[in-house]
């Protein structure tokens, strides 16, 4: 900010000691005293004062020579991103995995035995019925679904079996408890589900689960396409890398956010 447009509660020194933070990056992770200094546009003096004063707080470490920042200063973005619901968390990272792949990419959490919608990015509709925000589908049948299901422990997938109606949706449909089960267990094993026209006819999605820090599921990211231009092959080949990375830095976002919130604020939705 210019000088001459500053309001008269502005602290220059705060500025210049966010300066002294914000000079470290991936590729300056250690400076010595002068390059923080001419980093900052600071005397040496005035650089050396900050990073000592870090230095007491935790925020940096020395060891006499280099100066290098510590784990701490993911304290002063912790307060922001803890407000963030997971959609507002995974939503950039589906639109770039949209763009990546030309194909949509949806966020899906498990509410009873149906999988909700709660993050979208839409390139084309391939589906008879409309896919919004909110939009349910029988957890069983859905890529998400089974992804989630497949993390559950076995006596409450046990429990979820009994009681699900198995009814085809379409001739590809898995209505045999014990097949669905071996199933989960596949998609357990390998770490995402295909499925191939389960659902409905010409239409195959692959999916991948999406863990908080704690290791749990908490949720699912889908890629659905249409089954004449994409082989279960190609799925597999084209589509599942970019998946994978797309989940890994969602959960990157959460490892710093806390406990996974599935509704958007204000909305009122919540897991």
């Amino acid at each position: 900010m210019p000088a001459a447009a500053r309001e008269p509660h502005f602290v220059r020194s705060f500025e210049r000691g966010l300066a002294v933070i914000r000079v470290f990056g991936a590729d300056r992770t250690e400076l010595t005293l002068s390059e923080v200094a001419r980093g900052c546009d600071l005397t040496r003096a005035a650089a050396r004062r900050f990073l000592l004063t870090l230095v007491d707080l935790g925020y940096v470490r020395t060891d006499g020579r280099v100066f290098r920042l510590t784990p701490r200063v993911l304290e002063l973005g912790y307060a922001y991103l803890s407000g963030f619901t997971l959609p507002e968390i995974a939503l950039p990272h589906l639109e770039q995995l949209a763009e990546q792949v030309g194909e949509s990419s949806s966020l899906c959490v498990l509410d009873g035995d149906d999988i909700v919608y709660v993050a979208r990015v839409p390139t084309r509709r391939i589906m008879t019925a409309t896919i919004t925000v909110g939009t349910r589908f029988p957890a069983h049948v859905t890529s998400v679904g089974r992804v989630i299901l497949a993390h559950l422990t076995d006596e409450e997938i046990d429990a979820r079996l009994e009681r699900a109606v198995l009814r085809p949706l379409t001739a590809c449909t898995i209505v045999v408890p014990d097949l669905l089960k071996e199933e989960l267990g596949q998609v357990r094993r390998q770490g995402y589900a295909i499925v191939d026209q389960e659902l409905e006819e010409g239409l195959r999605s692959v999916a991948a689960p999406v863990r908080d820090r704690d290791g749990a599921v908490v949720a699912a990211v889908n890629i659905p396409v249409h089954a004449s231009r994409n082989s279960l092959e190609s799925v597999r080949r084209d589509l599942l890398p970019h998946l994978l990375a797309t989940v890994a830095r969602i959960e990157g976002d959460l490892a710093v956010t806390g406990p996974a919130r599935a509704g958007s604020r204000g909305s009122g939705t919540r897991r």
